[in-house]
Parts: C-alpha cells; sequence; structure tokens
C-alpha cells in the first residue's frame, strides 16, 4: 500500500478514536448566534472539513504550477539557429 494511503488510514483512525471517546462530551460554541449543547466530535469533524477547503487552492495551484514547468520543459527550441555562431562576434 502506498504510503500517503496509510498515512491517511491512520488519521481516520485517530480522528474515530477521538469521537468514539468524546460522544458525551458537550459544548457551546458562538459563531453567530449561542448554540448549546453541541457533541465535541462534531466540532472536531467540521474544523477538520474546513481545513480540508482551505488547502484545496493551494493543491490545485500546485499541481498547475507544476503542470507549467513540464510544459515549458517541452517547448524548449532545439535548433542551432538560436546558438550565437561565430559570425556575430565578428570573427570568420
Amino acid at each position: 500500500m502506498p504510503k500517503r494511503l496509510i498515512q491517511i488510514i491512520i488519521i481516520f483512525a485517530v480522528f474515530l478514536l477521538f469521537i468514539v471517546f468524546n460522544l458525551d462530551y458537550k459544548c457551546t460554541i458562538w459563531i453567530f448566534k449561542t448554540i448549546p449543547d453541541v457533541p465535541v466530535f462534531l466540532i472536531a469533524f467540521f474544523s477538520f472539513v474546513l481545513g480540508m477547503l482551505c488547502a484545496i487552492p493551494f493543491f490545485i495551484s500546485h499541481q498547475l504550477r507544476k503542470k507549467r514547468e513540464v510544459e515549458d520543459k517541452k517547448h524548449v527550441p532545439a535548433d542551432s539557429s538560436s546558438l550565437p555562431n561565430s559570425s556575430h562576434y565578428g570573427i570568420d
């Protein structure tokens, strides 16, 4: 299995353990109004999802930059007309 997949599975397993051990804990949050008795695991879950959503633009820009660099390497001129020759320097 790829290393990245194993890391994701471990992260989700830890997150699942956090949920199981905090099922009966509740807290009050304030976003635009006070919301009482919100389970802790819901707050952690939505924080995790929000973090992933915030990471998407960085991931997309990185992929686009990498793709652009690969395309630039493919379009390097290979003909000799772009190289300077001795006649440009006054040498016959």
